[in-house]
C-alpha cells in the first residue's frame, strides 16, 4: 500500500509539470505501459513511477522482458518462464468507450472449467446492462480476430475467435470490472467473467484437423514401410524353346545357378512339362544334378578349413596353458620354505593373491581344452562303435580317477607348503621373542597382540592344517584303492574280450557281465558282515525294486546320503558286487549317453532256484 501511495503521489507531482489535462496524459501513460514502453512525457520526464510499471522492465532496451499478454501475436514467440512465487500484476485497460479495472490481487483468481478440445469460443458473463456488441468487440478485439459474437438479452455473450491461442488472451480479462464511459450507474458497470465454451463448430473443426493429421501420419508410415520393404522378386518368364535354351546355359554357370533353378522350379510347378518338352526338362534337371558334386566338394573344403582353424585354436590354447603352468611352477617354487622365509608379509600376501589368480585362470583354460577334447571324442565315438562298451567305460573311469588323484596330490602339496611356512614363522617368532622381547612388525601376522597370543594363533592354524592334511591323505588312500580295483576289473574284462574273440563270438555284453558276476562271486563270496550292511542291503533292495529299469550308482548314493551321510559310493558298490545273486549291473544307452545301471534280481534268483 505504501508503494501504491508513493506511485500515486509521484504521478500527481509529475502531472503538475504538464500543460495537458490530467486524464489525458494518465491515459497516455497507461497505454504506453501496456505496450511495454516506458511512459515518458514530451520533455523526457517519467510519467509513471517504477512501482506502477510491469516487473523486470529494462530501461536500456525500452521494452519489458515478458511481453504483455494483451499484445497481438503473443503466443507466436513463447515468453520466458515467470517464477511461480511472483504474483501477476494486472493493470488498468483503457478503451474508447469503456475502462477495465483489475480485481484485488489478494482475491483468488477466477475459476474456469476444463478446456474442450479445439476450443475457439469463450463465454463472457457479468456484462453491464448497457453494454452493446460494438463495446464488446472493442474490448475483445485486442485478443485477436473475432469471427462471431452471439449476444444474449441477458448480461452474457459468446465470442468465437479465429485461432485457439486467442482464447488464452480472452481468459486473461476474467475478473476485470468494466465501466462504460465515466458513468457511475449500475447499468453501466459489471464484473466480467470469461470462461471456455463448448461449441459444435469448434469440435467439428478439431475432429477434421485430427483426421487430417491421422491421414498424414498413415501416409508417412506407409512411405516408411515401403522404403523398408524388400524389393519384389523379378517376374518369371513364360516357357518357350528359346527361353529353355537360355536357361540350360544358365544352369551350367555356377554364378547364375540359383536364379536358374528358381525359374526351372516355377516352370515345373506351372505344369509346363509334357511329352513334347519332357526331353528339354530332363536335360535341365540333369544339369542341375551335376552341381551336387561341386557342392559336396565345396562343403568338404569348408570343413577342412574349419578343422584347420580348430587345430590352430587348440594349439594356441595349449601354448597359453603351458605358459600358465610355467607361471604356476614359479609361484610354487616361491612358496617353498627356503624362498618363502626371505619375503616380507606384504610380499607374501601379493604372491599368494597372484598365485590364486593364476591358478583360477589356468583351471578355466584347462576346462576349455578338456571340453574341446570331449567334443572330439564324441565325434570319434561313431567311428569306434565296434569297440567294447565295457572297455570304454573303464578307460573313462581310469581317466577320472587319475584326474581326481592328481588334484588331491596338488592340494596336498599346497597344504604341506603352507604348513611348513607356518612352522617357519612360529620358529622365527620364538627366536625373536627370546632375543629381543619385541616382535618385528614385518613378520607379525597380527599387529597389536602379544607374542604368546600370536604363537597360539599360529599353532591353532597349524593344527587345522594338519587335520586337513590327514583327511586329504585318507581320501587319497581310498581313491587309490578304488583305482586299483577298477584297474584289476579292467584287466579281467580285457582278458574276457580276447577270449571271446578267440572263440569267434562277436561281443555279447550280457554274457560278459555274467562272467564278471561269476568272478565276483568266486572272489568276494561271503554274507553280510555287520548290522549296518544289513540295513544298507534292505534299503538298496527296496530302492531298486521300485525302479524296475535300474538306477545308476550316483542316484542311489544321493538317496542314501539323506539317511546316512557317512556312507560312501564305493562302499555301496562293493556291497552290491559282493552279492551278485541280488544285484545285477547292466549298461544302458548308446554312445555318449552310455551309463551303468544297477538292478534288483533277488526274485529272479529265487524263482530259478
Amino acid at each position: 500500500m505504501a508503494s501504491a501511495a508513493d506511485g500515486v503521489g509521484s504521478l500527481g507531482a509529475e502531472q503538475n509539470h504538464l500543460s495537458v489535462p490530467v486524464a489525458d496524459h494518465g491515459a497516455w501513460a497507461t497505454a504506453m505501459n501496456n505496450l511495454g514502453i516506458m511512459p515518458v512525457g514530451i520533455s523526457g520526464q517519467q510519467l509513471v513511477s517504477d512501482s506502477l510499471c510491469i516487473q523486470r522492465f529494462d530501461p536500456g532496451l525500452g521494452l519489458i522482458a515478458p511481453i504483455n499478454p494483451m499484445m497481438a501475436g503473443i503466443s507466436l514467440v513463447p515468453p520466458p518462464p515467470v517464477p511461480s512465487d511472483l504474483p501477476v500484476i494486472k493493470e488498468i485497460i483503457h478503451c474508447k468507450s469503456c475502462t477495465l479495472f483489475p480485481q484485488n490481487p489478494n482475491l483468488p483468481p477466477p475459476s474456469t472449467r476444463e478446456r474442450p478440445p479445439g476450443c475457439k469460443t469463450v463465454f463472457v458473463g457479468g456484462l453491464p446492462e448497457n453494454a452493446t456488441e460494438e463495446i464488446i468487440r472493442e474490448v475483445f478485439d485486442q485478443c485477436g480476430e473475432i469471427i462471431a459474437i452471439r449476444k444474449s438479452k441477458k448480461n452474457f455473450c459468446h465470442i468465437r475467435f479465429s485461432e485457439e491461442f486467442m482464447v488464452d488472451k480472452a481468459i486473461y480479462l476474467s475478473g476485470y470490472r468494466m465501466r462504460i464511459g465515466s458513468s457511475t450507474d449500475k447499468k453501466d458497470s459489471g464484473r466480467i467473467h470469461v470462461d471456455f465454451a463448448q461449441a459444435r463448430d469448434d469440435l467439428y473443426e478439431w475432429e477434421c484437423k485430427q483426421r487430417l493429421l491421422a491421414r498424414e501420419e498413415r501416409h508417412r508410415r506407409k512411405i516408411h514401410e515401403d522404403r523398408l520393404r524388400p524389393p519384389s522378386p523379378p517376374p518369371i518368364v513364360h516357357y518357350s524353346e528359346h527361353e529353355a535354351a537360355l536357361l540350360a546355359d544358365r544352369l551350367k554357370d555356377d554364378h547364375k545357378f540359383s536364379e536358374a533353378t528358381a525359374v526351372l522350379f516355377t516352370w515345373i510347378d506351372r505344369g509346363e512339362v509334357n511329352r513334347r518338352t519332357a526331353n528339354h526338362f530332363y536335360s535341365m534337371i540333369q544339369s542341375a544334378n551335376s552341381h551336387v558334386r561341386r557342392l559336396m566338394s565345396e562343403k568338404a573344403q569348408h570343413e577342412e578349413e574349419m578343422e584347420r582353424a580348430k587345430e590352430i585354436f587348440k594349439n594356441a590354447l595349449l601354448a597359453i596353458l603351458t605358459q600358465f603352468e610355467q607361471i604356476t611352477a614359479v609361484f610354487t617354487a616361491a612358496t617353498r620354505q627356503k624362498a618363502w622365509d626371505h619375503f616380507s608379509k606384504a610380499q607374501r600376501k601379493n604372491i599368494d593373491i597372484w598365485r590364486k589368480q593364476c591358478e583360477e585362470l589356468r583351471n578355466a583354460h584347462s576346462e576349455e581344452i578338456m571340453g574341446i577334447r570331449r567334443e572330439e571324442e564324441m565325434e570319434m565315438s561313431d567311428d569306434d562303435s565296434d569297440e567294447s562298451p565295457c572297455k570304454r567305460m573303464r578307460t573313462e573311469e581310469n581317466g577320472v580317477c587319475d584326474q581326481t588323484q592328481a588334484s588331491l596330490k596338488e592340494e596336498n602339496d599346497s597344504l604341506r607348503w603352507q604348513l611348513d611356512a607356518y612352522r617357519n614363522e612360529v620358529e622365527l617368532l620364538r627366536k625373536e621373542t627370546r632375543g629381543s622381547g619385541r616382535p618385528d612388525e614385518d613378520h607379525n601376522p597380527a599387529h597389536g597382540h602379544s607374542p604368546e597370543a600370536q604363537i597360539q594363533l599360529l599353532q591353532q592354524n597349524m593344527h587345522n592344517m594338519q587335520q586337513q592334511l590327514l583327511s586329504l591323505q585318507e581320501k587319497l588312500t581310498s581313491k587309490e584303492a578304488e583305482l586299483e580295483q577298477a584297474r584289476e576289473e579292467h584287466r579281467y574284462l580285457e582278458g574276457e574280450v580276447l577270449t571271446l574273440r578267440d572263440k569267434g563270438i562277436n561281443g555279447c555284453v550280457p554274457s560278459l557281465y555274467h562272467s564278471r558276476d561269476r568272478r565276483s562271486e568266486l572272489i568276494m563270496r561271503g554274507g553280510v558282515a555287520s548290522e549296518k550292511e544289513a540295513l544298507l542291503l534292505g534299503i538298496i533292495s527296496t530302492f531298486l525294486h521300485v525302479h524296475p529299469f535300474g538306477a545308476n550308482l550316483e542316484y542311489l548314493w544321493s538317496y542314501i546320503q539323506r539317511l546316512d551321510s557317512k556312507v560312501s559310493a564305493g562302499e555301496l558298490e562293493r556291497l552290491m558286487v559282493r552279492l551278485p545273486t541280488m544285484f545285477r549291473q547292466e549298461l544302458s544307452g548308446v554312445g555318449a549317453t552310455l551309463e551303468k545301471r544297477w538292478k534288483f534280481c533277488g526274485f529272479d534268483s529265487l524263482s530259478s532256484a
